[in-house]
């Protein structure tokens, strides 16, 4: 299976190749191949890594030297179901322009950038944690079609493989085809996404330990209606994990 997986992705990387020449997919003036999701070594230097302090609850960085575990003022002022998110970078520039052409352009080889992105910070965070499945955000029927694929399970399967945690893509689906967020304010972003989430009837999840996965975090609305879905369903706890984090 592995030599077979090997060779369907030395295929998809030499019909790449054939169809983009190996110059960076963002900046189109340096050398970049497939295997980094045609992005340069100056377009991956412009990537900020969250590092700490940055709020316990949901992931937002701040500058300083702040030492004690504390929560920003969004977190304190919202109902968030969530016990924690996580994000691997900011999203600027060359992340946030990579996300947007990567799942409304479809520009497919920017998966393994961004799986890249979000493998080096989640793994090591959540190894030898005690969670139990990894579920990826889900879009509403309607858009997926229109879409063609939903970003957030492709990101989650990346980090499925890489840390042994099982994937599940069936228990959590968006009833609601909600407005884009872009444009909304918080309270805005809260209401839009409430009852938007549900857990099949049937489907119990009594005392597992979830991780959502998505590829961007701004409010939390999205994956806090996320994680109180599987909460109801019975989940023990929901943590987030995203690529990037929006400021």
């Amino acid at each position: 299976m592995a030599l077979l997986a090997g060779k369907i992705w030395n295929g998809f990387n030499a019909g790449l190749g054939l169809v983009y020449p190996e110059v960076c997919q963002l900046c189109h003036g340096q050398r970049a191949n497939a295997r980094d999701g045609l992005v340069c070594s100056q377009c991956w230097s412009r990537v900020r890594f969250i590092r700490p302090p940055f709020c316990r609850r949901c992931g937002l960085p701040f500058a300083g030297d702040l030492t004690a575990a504390f929560e920003c003022t969004n977190c304190r002022e919202l109902k968030l179901h969530f016990s924690s998110a996580r994000s691997a970078v900011v999203a600027k520039s060359t992340v946030l322009e990579a996300i947007h052409r990567f799942k409304y352009s479809r520009a497919l080889w920017f998966e393994s950038f961004l799986a890249d992105l979000l493998l080096r910070e989640a793994v090591p965070a959540l190894r030898g944690q005690p969670w139990d499945l990894i579920v990826p955000v889900p879009l509403h029927p309607l858009k997926q079609r229109e879409r063609e694929f939903n970003q957030a399970e492709v990101l989650a399967r990346h980090l499925s493989a890489a840390t042994k945690i099982p994937l599940q893509t069936k228990i959590l689906r968006r009833v609601t085809p909600t407005r884009t967020q872009t444009l909304l304010t918080r309270d805005e972003r809260a209401k839009n996404m409430s009852g938007a989430f549900a857990v099949p009837a049937g489907v119990r999840l009594d005392g597992k330990k979830i991780i959502l996965v998505d590829d961007v975090f701004t409010t939390g609305a999205t994956t806090s209606a996320c994680a109180a879905a599987v909460r109801r369903a019975g989940a023990a706890e929901a943590c987030v994990w995203t690529v990037a984090r929006g400021l």
